[in-house]
């Protein structure tokens, strides 16, 4: 589980009471938006949809905000906007790895905000195919551990079901798929009375960079950074943080 993903877990519940929790909901009402256009509105009958109401509901996104996202991107409504999907490459600080995956309406808006985020917070745009080599396409499901479910029953659900690996986290467990397994490796987990945070396909590189408290603030500077504009949807790195260097970036 990279730096990024472990931090993300602490800023996320930070964002749902503080100042960032209406980029938070935006961004999860675009990623609703756009599994009702590809999929269509029945949530049952669109995995992809329904993993990103679920995602809503979890991040206390209300349900009218739901309908309305779902109604717009299945074309039920005239406002409907139409986005497109970028990926632009990037070196954050000592060497970095970083994937910036944009949903926008306008690319050189996009653009420019990515351009601006990384010359100001010490990273560079990289050329195509530069970095992304270091990722692969993962589904990825995070679930809260409780007194029902342990680590062994998670285990032996997921990997019955055809997950590739299942790790312990700060509060829980994240489960690893190939994508095309992630929908049935997540209904088995519901069968088994396993509740999840959330099940999306992200970009996870196995080419893990340990780094300090001081490099890793100034990495999770620029992601923020990234992360604050509209544009961008999603940021992967391969950057990792020990538990150390977590406990020590909890305390600023």
């Amino acid at each position: 589980m990279s730096g990024h993903s472990k931090w993300a877990t602490t800023k996320h519940k930070k964002a749902v009471i503080d100042g960032r929790r209406a980029k938070l909901f935006a961004k999860l009402i675009k990623n609703i938006e756009v599994a009702a256009r590809l999929g269509g509105p029945d949530i049952e009958g669109n995995p992809t949809l329904y993993d990103a109401v679920q995602k809503g509901r979890k991040s206390s996104l209300p349900n009218d905000n739901i309908e309305r996202a779902i109604k717009r991107g299945s074309g039920q409504d005239d406002s409907a906007v139409e986005y497109t999907t970028i990926m632009y490459e990037a070196y954050g600080p000592s060497g970095i790895a970083i994937l910036i995956e944009c949903l926008t309406d306008n690319k050189n808006r996009a653009a420019g905000e990515v351009r601006l985020a990384l010359s100001r917070n010490g990273g560079t745009l990289a050329d195509p195919g530069s970095v992304s080599y270091q990722f692969s396409r993962k589904g990825v499901i995070v679930i809260e551990a409780s007194e029902s479910v342990t680590e062994d029953k998670v285990l032996e659900v997921a990997l019955e079901a055809g997950a590739e690996d299942v790790q312990p986290r700060a509060e829980g467990f994240t489960v690893t798929t190939d994508p095309s397994d992630m929908v049935a490796v997540r209904a088995a987990l519901q069968s088994a009375d396993i509740d999840y945070e959330s099940a999306d396909v992200e970009f996870i590189s196995p080419m893990q960079i340990q780094v300090d408290a001081e490099t890793a603030r100034k990495v999770i500077k620029l992601i923020d950074a990234l992360e604050d504009s509209d544009e961008v949807q999603n940021v992967y790195s391969n950057f990792d943080i020990s538990a150390e260097v977590l406990a020590e970036l909890e305390q600023d």
